[in-house]
């Protein structure tokens, strides 16, 4: 094995930047490979391209003869490039993306007249067989069917020579059996309720759109230095190796130069993102080395979820062109910054309007606030769930780490805001006097957009911040699908702001308030009502922590401890009433992401248990035998005063036995636990024992395996190391 991490280094040393040079610019590619509004109106007949826009603009079916016309013309664009294969496209529940591709190609039943044929029948339907997809019981092993039906508010898209149609994936009874149909029907959600919202302040609204730009973090290593090293290939991450002597405390990475290697594949992929529709504009390096961001320009949500996704795949098929392995662990490396993926959201009206920016009268800034207030008051009263949509095994490494929000939720907002709130507060109960709406408009409303000109930087400790135009949700993992997050934020502040027109109106019918008055009294008793879940200091600092439990807030630092949010009567209650998820929807993801946890964390275990007793013991005894013939020699020459001469190696040998035991032991108490574990009764038992009974033993196995690593000789330790993943490129 240490030959094989030294021909590693040798290939990963001697690479050559991959050259790849853009033929066209970015404007003049860009979704070039996505059958968009441009290509619609170019293959299909006016019939068919009416009927698709008004699916996508107000979610109308298209019925099955008009489907035949939008398939012939989508086959159409797709043979023109090139395209043998189709596929539907689809988000299960196992948090990747998933495709089972089928050829054009048929011929007759005497196997003459071959042609390409694609019809409405494969563009709206397919079954695929569904049996060994994550369902959390929804249906019986031996039901396979599961049926992926199109979703034209996603566009078609080639990827390689598949024409790729974005579907959602459900069960034979109507289940959601993937993450893209509760996000639609949230998206649904928050569209009405916030369209409701909006009337008071503009009648011409008729639609509103959740937008969401992510960002998203991933660390690069050479694919020959990531073959050495199998905690990495079978897990993302590296379960042991000591800290390198130099890694992000000079905080020369960050924004540094890009490598040339790394820079070539994130031209590349840049293109491929261009010719997908992706926009992505952002490119840099991040804090840890090794470490990079890519950003998009946002999108509406159920398109920036899918481009997100599809973002990953096209990621790592680029990488393996240039020799590069990419990383989307949470905490892929101990002792330097581990990756999120920040997820920028607000909401935008069909008439052109951000309704988290303020505008220039205090009309438009009533609204800003109505909908920044109510914001807070969804994430105040919902923070567990919240919490619960970014839970995972993987997360669990990186909240509360030094670099990261903490499993704590809170939202910052900044000091400005946090005066212009506290103006608020002090509105008077019932109606208004003329002096004082004319100082609430002019003082404190209508001077926002100069409040919040030199107010957008963030808090990067806090995992919900106001960022001048839009709330960044920091605490998402690198590894995250989008639309588990987003689905539950925007089912939240949906249900806020149905709530929030109720009260208001209730106001106007009954206490004979105008409505104004009675969105500044709503208000005002949101804003006194929220404020333990503001907070503007260090989200890192243990200070915050015994606030936090003194405001009421929940910290719960695992994720067999966060999902229980998930199944709360509150949770159930909430997606019901929005149309989101019935019961059955939200019991089988619960029981799916715990069971998801447990097979991580056991994965982790037999891969640690396995590289310690075949690589590293097997090492140390080697380099132990070496002292032992050392010790032995010197005993021959100087006889009886050997043992001063020879005392280090004596003790060494000694050190590396003590730390041989600690691994064999641990090792040995971390399966009994397994044992333990895997015979509990259900799934929630289950993946709390291996967190809390299992994964404890992790850290004491890899200390001893990291001390060996400094002790044994360098030229014969197996894996490679972290100054080596970290800084060859």
């Amino acid at each position: 094995m240490a030959t094989l991490r030294f021909q590693a280094l040798d290939k990963a040393t001697s690479r050559k930047p991959v050259s790849f040079e853009e033929t066209a610019r970015k404007s003049e590619i860009f979704a070039s490979n996505v059958f968009n509004d441009k290509s619609m109106r170019q293959f299909l007949t006016p019939d068919a391209y009416k009927a698709v826009k008004s699916a996508i603009e107000l979610g109308t079916k298209i019925d099955r003869k008009i489907a035949d016309y939008v398939a012939m013309g989508m086959k159409e664009w797709a043979l023109s490039k090139g395209v043998t294969h189709y596929t539907h496209w689809f988000q299960p529940l196992t948090g990747t993306t998933a495709e089972k591709h089928d050829a054009f190609f048929e011929t007759s039943m005497d196997g003459s007249d071959p042609v390409e044929k694609f019809g409405g029948t494969q563009l709206v339907q397919q079954e695929p067989d569904a049996s060994s997809f994550p369902n959390g019981g929804i249906r019986n092993t031996f039901e396979a069917r599961g049926y992926t039906a199109w979703d034209p508010t996603s566009p078609a898209f080639i990827f390689g020579s598949t024409l790729c149609i974005p579907t959602v994936f459900v069960s034979y009874t109507g289940e959601a059996l993937d993450n893209k149909t509760p996000l639609l029907r949230a998206l649904s959600a928050i569209d009405t309720a916030a369209t409701e919202v909006a009337k008071y302040f503009d009648k011409n609204v008729k639609k509103i759109t959740p937008t969401l730009g992510w960002e998203q973090e991933y660390f690069l290593i050479d694919s020959a230095l990531a073959a050495t090293r199998p905690d990495i290939i079978a897990t993302g991450r590296t379960l042991l190796g000591h800290t390198s002597s130099k890694g992000q405390q000079l905080d020369d990475h960050y924004f540094g130069s890009i490598p040339t290697r790394v820079l070539q594949y994130m031209r590349e992929l840049e293109y491929e993102c261009m010719l997908l529709g992706i926009p992505v504009k952002t490119r840099h390096n991040e804090v840890a080395p090794g470490q990079f961001e890519l950003a998009p320009i946002f999108e509406e949500t159920n398109l920036a979820v899918d481009h997100n996704s599809l973002l990953m795949d096209v990621m790592e098929k680029v990488a393996e062109r240039h020799d590069f392995k990419v990383l989307f662990h949470e905490k892929p490396f101990k002792g330097v910054n581990g990756s999120g993926k920040h997820n920028n959201w607000s909401l935008a009206t069909d008439t052109g309007i951000n309704l988290l920016a303020p505008g220039k009268t205090p009309m438009s800034n009533l609204m800003f606030l109505t909908f920044f207030i109510n914001t807070i008051k969804a994430v105040h009263d919902y923070e567990e769930l919240l919490r619960a949509s970014i839970a995972s095994a993987s997360n669990d490494h990186r909240l509360g780490a030094n670099e990261a929000p903490p499993a704590i939720i809170s939202v910052f907002i900044g000091q400005q805001l946090t005066k212009v709130l506290a103006e608020l507060e002090g509105v008077t109960k019932g109606k208004l006097s003329p002096e004082e709406k004319t100082d609430l408009k002019l003082n404190v409303v209508g001077k926002l957009p100069d409040v919040l000109l030199d107010n957008t930087d963030r808090n990067r400790t806090s995992p919900f911040a106001f960022t001048g135009n839009k709330f960044e949700f920091r605490a998402v993992g690198s590894t995250a699908n989008c639309a588990v997050s987003m689905t539950t934020l925007n089912s939240i502040v949906a249900k806020q702001l149905i709530d929030f027109k109720k009260e208001v109106d209730v106001l106007i019918e009954t206490k004979d308030l105008k409505k104004d008055e009675a969105i500044f009294n709503t208000l005002r008793e949101y804003i006194k009502g929220t404020k333990a879940i503001l907070f503007e200091g260090d989200g890192y600092s243990d200070a915050w922590e015994k606030e936090a439990k003194k405001r009421g807030l929940s910290n719960h630092k695992t994720t067999p401890e966060a999902l229980k949010a998930k199944v709360s009567k509150k949770a159930f209650d909430l997606f019901a009433e929005l149309g989101v998820m019935n019961h059955i929807e939200v019991e089988s993801r619960y029981e799916i992401e715990l069971e998801e946890y447990t097979k991580k964390i056991q994965i982790e275990g037999r891969v640690l248990g396995d590289i310690a007793r075949n690589h590293v013991i097997p090492t140390a005894i080697k380099y132990q035998n070496t002292l032992i013939e050392n010790v032995k020699g010197l005993k021959d020459i100087f006889e009886k005063d050997f043992t001063k001469i020879a005392k280090e190696q004596i003790e060494l040998i000694k050190e590396i036995s003590a730390h041989i035991e600690g691994i064999n032991r641990n090792i040995d108490e971390m399966i009994e636990e397994r044992k333990k574990a895997n015979n509990l009764d259900s799934t929630e038992k289950m993946a709390a024992a291996y967190c809390n009974k299992v994964k404890p033993y992790f850290e004491v196995i890899r200390e001893h395996c990291d001390k060996l690593e400094l002790l044994v000789d360098n030229g014969i330790w197996p894996l490679t190391k972290y100054r080596e993943l970290f800084f060859i490129k």
